[in-house]
């Protein structure tokens, strides 16, 4: 069983930046790609952004390219989502994922998924 524990969410004004994190713990988890997804009030859950095991391979929506960020630190075994410019859309709750690749993640299908993280940004 794997477990994945996100932080980093919060109250953030319009234009502002915020960094995501995910920790995984639990079994070995040599080879999973991690991934991000969010979800907004009477929306379905969406695809943000997911990277490989090596971190060589990204996939992000449409949506948020060029402003959002996603990395990872294997030794630690945590990713990250960089968020830039910062928009009231934005606002959500975020949820981390980890999935035998980062394709499948990005069209959602996920092994593994974290409890999630409130992201509010205000006008």
């Amino acid at each position: 069983q794997v477990q994945l524990v996100e932080s980093g969410g919060g109250l953030v004004q319009a234009g502002g930046s915020l960094t995501l994190s995910c920790a995984a713990s639990g079994r070995t988890f040599g080879g999973y790609a991690m991934g991000w997804f969010r979800q907004a009030p009477g929306n379905e859950r969406e695809f943000v952004a997911s990277i490989s095991w090596s971190g060589g391979s990204t996939y992000s929506a449409d949506s948020v390219k060029g402003r959002f960020t996603i990395s990872r630190d294997k030794a630690r075994n945590t990713e990250y989502l960089q968020i830039n410019s910062l928009k009231p859309e934005d606002t959500a709750v975020y949820y981390c994922a980890s999935g035998a690749n980062a394709y499948v993640l990005s069209v959602g299908r996920a092994d593994y998924w974290g409890q999630g993280t409130q992201v509010t940004v205000s006008s």
